[in-house]
């Protein structure tokens, strides 16, 4: 294809120099013009009408040789078609496209849109071959009298925007010829030429299909389909007379005959076509006047395309494009996958709930109110048993919005995927106290009761403290004072330094309770269970994208690498799954526009926890919301009645990111609230949120009644069935009901992080 643009480059410039002869300017310009033109149509009419062996004379024979040359075939590849990202449901999430288009089959398009096309644009197109050489004699003769004509038939149009729809699909867009703008005499040639093949190739419905869903109408409207909707919030079927004699008009000139725009232009043009209907006898005269009496007003939904405009979920659906566009099967590289996507009209469906992100949404949005100091909220769901992600909700503005916390970046996953390429990821945050549910499993993995009393009264371990480590990464950390920069592990008040259960040091989220139960274990055996249940740092480091939580780090016992909110989700869905860990996915389907399925995600799952300790983690973190920390944010479908929920509160150090993640056997959720760009510096202390003081934040108190609100009313629709008894001997009997710890309502504050004593930070329950 380069190589005949080339030539036909090479024509134009012969032909274009200022040259009397060729000037059409000049009176003896034109008349040369016609003859030249009328011998292409002989030169035509040979190559269409008459066997090369039947030519005498070597003019003749020449001029059908020269016309043989010239390309005979056109590729005519589906035109460019725009993509959409539907919810579980069908709806619509957001169009993709570089070209807005739908293509709709001719039955599908008004009966006055085919004839008010075919009255302005081509009159005897159902009577010329491909190339009407009447008309072209007809256009020369009105351009050597100085009224400028065209002659292109519909089918040569057609296979122009065919040309110039393979040239943009390539990339090749400098090489795309307009008409009466860079087309020479060879590119007319070869126009006429593929016209007339392609007119013994295709029956004239199937070209004036093809034409009507490929012509430019605006830059937010390619097809007729596309046109219908911009301009008068209709379909192509249901076009009425005056629009769509409106819409025939505005191909001649997008620009000119604009509606919105330019309307007086638009209805000369308009009432231009409906004359030539009415000439041609495709409309009786009533209704000629009918349409013509009709005032032009368009009704324009706007052509908004991405996810910055999607309907819903904005985050959500960025995050999907993102997997397509990181998918090899899509492209060879991110340009091709980007016009796959773009152009391809492809159908994604996804996981997304409606009714889910909705109300993610308005808790999120809710949670920290006008919000003049930017902080961040976040909800994120995925269905245990398949990982498919319900909802991604965040409290900020995608697109630019005055008095709004603007931010694209999606709080809800990780910076980069598996492999390093961009998710558009914030990277997570540090999750604090809940990690320490990891422990606790390993803790039960070991056989061991959870009601076995520990001595939470330690607070001291040094450098040279005998921790189990089998792993071959050495152990890091210390809590002493007695080293400089350094000092005792600390909990958020003063009363929990004694012994209690390791099931009551769950509940209550206390710090020397969880270091006392990792001191009895293996320090590996944690590690174990954080990677079977796809825990990873949300951010890169180094060469790895997804770099393991070091449980053997003990400042990770307590949460301080940044992990993504679905990430901790789909973790914690591993427990409500009875012991099962789901990749979390978020597309079920593509499909082309010929239908044909693509490569889409499928539930993966692997066991990860031992049935019998993802049920005893269950029952400690019912524990937590009936009588721990927290006790005060119990998911209730009534004032009166609540339903099995388990969950636990995590705070960091800083009080800067503070977390409620838990599940019911149907959903598992992640509840973020915290300080998005401060890179945790940000402390969480002596502040007023959505018109409330608080001297610190803690998981309980705004993410926790984010998660308890969004439960109550998505909970229910996917399961709340009882989950499954751990063995007796794992609970040695049902323990008294402990006292609810005072932490829910008077929580203390903890100090600032030492960095410098490596993995010696305290987190907050």
């Amino acid at each position: 294809m380069k190589e005949r643009l080339v030539v036909a480059g090479k024509v134009e410039n012969m032909v274009t120099r200022k040259n009397p002869i060729f000037d059409t300017a000049t009176t003896l310009g034109k008349i040369f013009g016609f003859l030249g033109v009328s011998a292409i149509c002989g030169v035509l009419v040979a190559g269409l009408l008459v066997p090369a062996a039947a030519v005498s004379g070597s003019a003749a024979s020449g001029s059908i040789e020269f016309f043989d040359t010239l390309p005979a075939e056109l590729q005519v590849d589906p035109p460019s078609q725009s993509t959409r990202i539907l919810a579980a449901d069908g709806s619509l999430i957001a169009n993709l496209y570089e070209e807005n288009r739908t293509k709709v089959a001719l039955d599908q398009i008004s009966p006055f849109m085919k004839e008010a096309i075919i009255a302005v644009e081509d009159s005897r197109f159902y009577v010329h071959g491909g190339v009407d050489t009447t008309g072209i004699l007809r256009a020369m003769v009105s351009t050597a009298r100085g009224n400028k004509q065209g002659a292109s038939t519909i089918t040569q149009q057609y296979v122009n925007n065919v040309l110039n729809a393979n040239l943009a699909a390539e990339g090749n867009t400098d090489d795309i010829k307009l008409n009466g703008v860079n087309k020479g005499v060879g590119d007319k040639l070869r126009e006429m030429k593929l016209a007339i093949a392609l007119e013994k190739e295709f029956s004239k419905e199937q070209i004036l299909e093809g034409y009507l869903n490929i012509v430019f109408f605006n830059r937010d409207a390619y097809g007729i389909e596309a046109a219908s909707k911009l301009f008068f919030s209709t379909t192509a079927k249901d076009l009425t007379l005056p629009q769509a004699a409106l819409l025939a008009g505005l191909v001649n000139s997008p620009s000119a005959f604009d509606p919105v725009t330019n309307p007086e232009n638009a209805k000369q043009r308009r009432d231009l076509v409906l004359g030539l209907m009415l000439d041609q006898r495709k409309i009786t005269q009533a209704d000629h006047d009918a349409a013509v009496a009709t005032p032009v007003e368009p009704k324009v939904t706007p052509s908004r395309q991405g996810c910055a405009y999607a309907t819903t979920a904005p985050y959500f659906c960025d995050y999907v494009l993102h997997l397509l566009l990181n998918n090899p099967a899509y492209g060879a590289d991110p340009k091709e996958r980007e016009q796959k996507i773009l152009r391809g009209g492809l159908t994604i469906t996804t996981t997304l709930d409606v009714n889910a992100q909705n109300v993610a949404q308005a808790e999120s949005d809710a949670a920290a109110g006008v919000n003049p100091d930017n902080w961040g909220a976040s909800i994120v769901s995925v269905q245990p048993n398949t990982g498919k992600i319900l909802n991604m909700a965040q409290n900020t503005s995608f697109l630019p919005t005055e008095g709004k916390f603007n931010q694209s970046q999606n709080f809800n996953v990780d910076k980069l995927d598996k492999d390093g390429n961009d998710l558009n990821g914030l990277g997570g945050f540090q999750p604090g106290s809940t990690m320490k549910p990891f422990t606790f499993a390993e803790w039960l993995n070991e056989g061991k009761s959870m009601n076995t009393n520990i001595n939470a009264a330690v607070r001291k371990y040094p450098q040279n403290f005998p921790w189990k480590n089998t792993c071959p990464e050495p152990t890091v950390g210390w809590y002493d004072a007695r080293i400089p920069d350094s000092f005792d592990l600390q909990n958020s008040d003063d009363v929990h330094y004694r012994n209690m259960t390791v099931l009551y040091g769950l509940m209550n989220s206390i710090n020397t309770a969880t270091f006392a139960s990792a001191a009895q274990v293996d320090l590996c055996g944690i590690q174990k269970i954080v990677d079977a249940v796809g825990i990873h740092g949300g951010l890169p480091s180094g060469d790895d994208p997804h770099p393991p939580v070091k449980m053997t780090t003990l400042a990770n016992l307590i949460g301080s690498t940044q992990t993504a909110p679905l990430t901790m989700a789909s973790a914690f869905a591993t427990f409500a799954n009875d012991g099962k860990y789901c990749e979390p996915i978020a597309i079920t389907s593509v499909t082309d526009q010929t239908g044909a399925q693509l490569p889409a995600q499928a539930t993966s799952c692997r066991d990860a926890v031992k049935p019998e300790v993802a049920r005893g983690v269950a029952y400690a973190m019912q524990e937590v919301l009936n009588a721990g920390s927290g006790s005060l944010i119990q998911p209730r479908l009534s004032t009166k009645t609540n339903f099995p929920v388990a969950a636990k509160t995590g705070t960091n150090d800083t009080n800067g990111s503070t977390w409620v993640v838990g599940y019911t056997t149907g959903v598992a959720t992640a509840a973020w609230f915290g300080d998005p760009l401060g890179d945790q510096l940000r402390f969480g202390r002596n502040l007023t949120i959505n018109g409330k003081r608080y001297e610190s934040i803690d998981g309980y108190m705004i993410a926790g009644p984010m998660f308890s609100k969004y439960m109550a009313q998505v909970a229910p629709a996917y399961g709340t069935n009882p989950f499954p008894a751990p063995p007796t001997n794992m609970v040695n009997g049902t323990p008294a009901r402990t006292t609810p710890s005072t932490q829910a309502t008077a929580p203390a504050t903890a100090p600032a992080p030492q960095p410098s004593a490596p993995g010696n930070s305290e987190k907050k329950n």
